[in-house]
């Protein structure tokens, strides 16, 4: 398939706007949106915020009541007299939101009973028993004994409420059916409805339920009771304390006792019947601007009617919520905005993928082409290019590339080509057929000059090919290129480039070039490997190491581009890159849990580098790290071609603090006076000895023999490559100084090593 006919079937708007649908059906009907959709209905109910009517009163069973009357449960005598002094007061009905079917005072209960005659016009709240579901469903029966008491002297109503992840309630029934009768909602009584469907509706938060006129238990059952407060108004009491429990989430506002949940269903019934559109009509909608949407050409058509269609379902909803009329949005935005981000991508992505002035694809469309890792590619460069273009006007260079392109599809119509800056053409062939011919007859097409503007323009072209490697599009271009411009310095008209034969030698010829860049890109890191102290067996240091992991080729040996920047005298911005980080990372463990040192291997070319020193001052400076804290190793060798300045300037580096070591001890010419010669403090054992120590007496000798000859010399020893608990206990009876090796740590990134010292430290506190 060509890119061309690849690019049309993946921007088909049918199969955009099928896959899109089917999703948001799947959205809608799994109910999967109910998270944000709440949230956008608390946004838009805050838009429309309104006061309570104020015909219901809330008696509120506050704190302030428990701390006057008593602790809960209280005695069934004060809700009698609750009931009481409200009938008084000249209340209009009376709604416990108190469940009154468990046990209770006889004496109690026939107060309660009494007041409820009395008054008239009370209701009660019965428990409903169904399944996991509260309450609500068809199954539903009343509890045993949960009416027996009260049901001649009181109204029965239901509280029970479905409520979501959240405790809120965002659907209340009108009714409840149980055993073929219709119990009403308190929501539903409160708002004069009779029980006539067990439905539910949606209520209202925009209902500011903090307007709600509220007055304390305490207050009604106190001397300082105003009648006017409840006259002729429905009174609810309920519970209102955290203390009790018994409260929701109310959108907008927090949690609250369960009784608001009811008032505003009451304030919402009350206003006019709400009406609950669900989210199918939205979802119609959308898919309506989603399927005009995606036939539109313009962008910006595209993008105003997804963006108006995105805003009309935000803010439509809270002009039809403001008559109670509640639409769920959440499908049909998945719908919109999908469809809008995928052909906004898919515009972005074409606009990025196509060549400015001549229209074809770009070399970043080829790059993408999957198709073309299983072809030939091939490159044609137009050598003068540039000249040309530099002459003509500004509108003549599409032309100049439609007579070019014209010429090279000679023979084949359909070939896609890509069009690069500078003069850059290429296309892809299957690499069975013999393209070397059509090649050569293609080359030949450009001994003609072209006519741009009715000039005559001659050509020098050059062609390059690359059949397939498994490399990435990008690199294969590259090959291509190279070998078109092969082709034009030894005079061929192409040639072709095989990536296998010529990788090492590429990846040898480039590595210092691409070691600057990996460590601009941040390719190159520092790992750190651990130093154990044999006196006190804690991690006291590390040394800083620096690593390489490319791209493509995954990690490169350090003895690899180390040695290859030491011989070319390329090793400064790497001993800088990692000086930098080391010093930084022992500052940092230095300030979180005490003294730490580092050690960073230098090497000889730094050691004639007059402005080394100030560099590494103020890079200690900086980073606030002691200079007796960092250690600089060098070997041998590298310290024995370093005689005159190079012992000058690590005098120099003594005198400033920084601790000298010798790497490698052991490899070279280890004699008593190049120790004299070298100002260093530390000795560092070669690994090759400390492994075989404990199976070579002649590499015990040595080691041991090393160790006294630096302590005779006031220098500490460190040994590298300690690998096994048999040389380890060898050294602390030799009385090393400090071990490295795999046993004590691998080579690790600075988190890990901050991981490791915090674990130890806790380990030691313990």
């Amino acid at each position: 398939m060509s890119l061309r006919s690849q690019q049309r079937s993946e921007s088909s708007p049918s199969r955009l706007l099928l896959w899109v649908a089917i999703a948001g059906l799947i959205f809608g009907l799994i109910g999967f949106g109910e998270l944000p959709e709440d949230v956008l209905r608390a946004s838009r109910n805050s838009l429309h915020m309104h006061k309570a009517s104020g015909d219901i009163v809330f008696v509120s069973i506050d704190d302030r009541s428990l701390r006057e009357v008593g602790r809960w449960p209280w005695p069934r005598r004060y809700h009698a007299q609750l009931t009481d002094k409200l009938t008084a007061a000249g209340a209009n009905r009376i709604f416990f939101d108190i469940v009154f079917d468990t046990r209770s005072d006889p004496a109690d209960d026939a107060l309660l009973a009494d007041a409820f005659k009395r008054s008239g016009q009370v209701t009660v709240p019965v428990r409903l028993r169904s399944g996991p579901d509260t309450g609500t469903t068809n199954a539903a029966v009343l509890e045993p004994g949960a009416v027996d008491k009260f049901s001649r002297d009181a109204h029965l109503g239901t509280i029970s409420v479905r409520y979501n992840y959240q405790n809120a309630v965002w659907h209340l029934p009108y009714a409840v059916r149980v055993n073929d009768q219709l119990i009403p909602s308190y929501a539903a009584s409160l708002a004069g409805q009779r029980a006539l469907s067990d439905k539910q509706f949606t209520p209202d938060y925009s209902v500011d339920p903090t307007t709600v006129p509220t007055v304390s238990a305490a207050t009604i059952l106190g001397a300082d009771f105003d009648p006017r407060q409840v006259r002729g108004k429905d009174v609810v009491i309920g519970t209102d304390s955290e203390a009790i429990g018994d409260q929701y989430f109310v959108p907008g506002v927090g949690k609250m006792g369960g009784a608001y949940v009811q008032i505003v269903g009451a304030e919402t019934l009350k206003a006019g019947t709400p009406i609950s559109l669900g989210w199918i009509p939205a979802f119609l909608l959308a898919l309506g601007l989603a399927f005009f949407g995606t036939r539109q050409k313009n962008p910006t058509w595209q993008n105003l009617i997804f963006g108006g269609g995105a805003a009309t379902l935000l803010l439509g909803p809270v002009l039809l919520e403001a008559d109670r009329i509640f639409v769920d949005i959440t499908p049909a935005l998945f719908v919109v905005l999908t469809c809008g981000s995928v052909l906004a991508w898919r515009g972005f992505r074409v606009r990025g993928l196509v060549n400015a002035v001549s229209g074809l694809p770009n070399l970043n469309a080829l790059r993408l082409n999957k198709a073309g890792r299983s072809q030939a590619l091939i490159v044609a460069r137009i050598l003068n290019y540039s000249e040309i273009v530099a002459t003509l006007p500004g509108e003549s260079e599409r032309q100049l590339v439609e007579q070019i392109v014209g010429r090279l599809s000679v023979g084949s119509r359909d070939r896609v080509f890509y069009h690069g800056d500078g003069g850059i053409l290429a296309w892809f062939e299957e690499p069975r057929l013999p393209f070397g011919n059509h090649i050569d007859a293609l080359y030949s097409l450009f001994r003609n000059p072209v006519r741009v503007g009715g000039l005559a323009i001659d050509l020098a072209i050059s062609f390059g090919v690359e059949i397939g490697s498994g490399r990435s599009l990008g690199n294969r271009l590259g090959s291509a290129l190279v070998a078109a411009e092969e082709a034009a310095h030894d005079g061929l008209k192409w040639k072709f480039h095989d990536p296998d034969s010529l990788q090492d030698a590429s990846w040898k010829l480039s590595i210092l070039s691409q070691l600057d860049t990996a460590i601009d890109k941040g390719e190159v890191w520092v790992a750190y490997q651990p130093k154990l102290d044999l006196a006190s067996m804690q991690i006291i240091g590390a040394e800083a190491l620096a690593r390489w992991t490319h791209p493509e080729k995954g990690p490169i040996a350090a003895s690899e581009f180390v040695a290859a920047a030491e011989q070319h005298d390329r090793i400064g911005k790497l001993t800088d890159f990692v000086l930098g980080k080391a010093v930084a990372a022992g500052a940092a463990i230095t300030r979180q849990g005490g003294a730490f040192d580092i050690a960073v291997n230098l090497s000889a070319r730094l050691l004639t580098d007059r402005s080394f020193t100030l560099r590494l001052s103020a890079l200690l400076a900086r980073h606030g790290l002691e200079a007796r804290h960092l250690t600089l190793e060098l070997t041998e060798t590298a310290a024995l071609i370093g005689n005159g300045e190079a012992v000058e300037m690590l005098g120099r580096l003594r005198e400033i603090g920084v601790n000298i070591s010798i790497d490698d001890y052991g490899t070279g010419l280890s004699t008593l006076d190049y120790l004299k010669k070298i100002p260093a403090g530390e000795i560092k054992i070669d690994q090759s000895f400390v492994k075989a120590m404990c199976d070579n007496r002649s590499d015990r000798v040595m080691v041991q023999s090393t160790i006294a000859l630096a302590h005779s010399l006031g220098r500490k020893v460190v040994a590298e490559g300690v690998e096994h608990r048999d040389i380890l206990d060898a050294l602390i009876e030799m009385k090393c100084d400090v071990a490295q090796g795999y046993m004590i740590g691998r080579p690790m990134s600075l988190e890990s090593l901050t991981k490791r010292l915090a674990t130890d430290r806790k380990r030691s506190v313990a």
